[in-house]
């Protein structure tokens, strides 16, 4: 199945609600960041968010969430958009921690809990948006649904989840949901939408098992409207000719004080791994140009 999330609204629009089925990205994630087993958990849950939010935003919008919780793994970074596309890392990929104390990937204790979750908005205005809460569980699913009843005001629910095959490091199902309670619900809708929830298997496992993610959300909110379906992917805005016009942009004098120190310039990219590599001679062109464009 393809990576995909869906945008729907359930008890007559007074419920809104995402999910987001992220395996490949988080794969892809994993592989391209060689991340342990306990970090490819924190980025995928981070991502998965992050996709669910950016579905939030419109146009040409997008947001980046860091998670510093002061634990191992370092700061935790995702950029989202309105499209779909995701992107991803942590500073320190390869932490091993041993199980926490039920057996599981022990993402708190890698996360951390002494730092803050923030959240920064690009809504094409003079300033961007900016929210911050403590973190408080580092699970994180816990930790985005404080965030939108502190930081948005708005009550949510939040469930993410990455599972690997038994005995192997592969991804098996990685996604999550967000359910957002609007104004108008009786106390009898709430409950029931808490009840329901609170007998839901995890995430992870409903994916696994097959649900489609419809059916997942009308497991809480019974019959669900779909507004939005739409294609996940990750997408690192970085390229070659990026990189060339940020070396250009340093000027002629601090390109000839490159080549002559360095003899070269290597520059790497945190969200996708990749190195662009360029040796002297093409410094020299670049420097040439900037010359002959005087």
């Amino acid at each position: 199945m393809k990576d995909q999330l869906i945008r729907a609204t359930g008890l007559n629009g007074k419920v809104r609600a995402f999910a987001a089925r992220t395996t490949g990205i988080v794969e892809e994630l994993k592989r391209r960041h060689t991340t342990s087993p306990v970090a490819t958990a924190a980025l995928g849950r981070t991502i998965t968010a992050g996709a669910m939010m950016g579905a939030m935003l419109k146009g040409e919008e997008k947001l980046t969430i860091q998670v510093k919780g002061g634990g191992p793994i370092g700061a935790v970074v995702v950029d989202a958009n309105a499209k779909g596309e995701v992107r991803g890392y942590v500073d320190e990929p390869g932490v091993m921690l041993p199980p926490n104390a039920v057996g599981k990937l022990d993402v708190a204790g890698a996360v951390g809990t002494d730092g803050f979750l923030y959240v920064v908005k690009d809504l094409g205005l003079k300033e961007p948006y900016s929210g911050s809460i403590p973190i408080h569980s580092g699970e994180l699913a816990e930790d985005f649904t404080y965030y939108f009843a502190k930081s948005e005001q708005t009550p949510s629910a939040v469930s993410l989840g990455v599972l690997f095959e038994k005995g192997e490091y592969t991804v098996k199902a990685a996604g999550g949901f967000i359910i957002q309670l609007l104004p108008g619900l009786t106390d009898e809708e709430i409950d029931e939408i808490e009840g329901r929830l609170g007998s839901l298997p995890p995430i992870t496992t409903m994916l696994d098992d097959g649900l489609e993610l419809d059916e997942i959300l009308a497991n809480v909110l019974g019959m669900v409207q779909i507004h939005e379906t739409m294609d996940l992917q990750f997408k690192c805005k970085c390229s070659r000719e990026r990189v060339e016009q940020t070396l250009i942009s340093l000027g002629r004098e601090e390109l000839n004080s490159l080549i002559d120190e360095e003899g070269k310039a290597e520059v790497h990219c945190h969200f996708c791994n990749e190195t662009y590599l360029f040796e002297g001679p093409e410094l020299r062109k670049l420097s040439e140009q900037l010359g002959a464009s005087k």
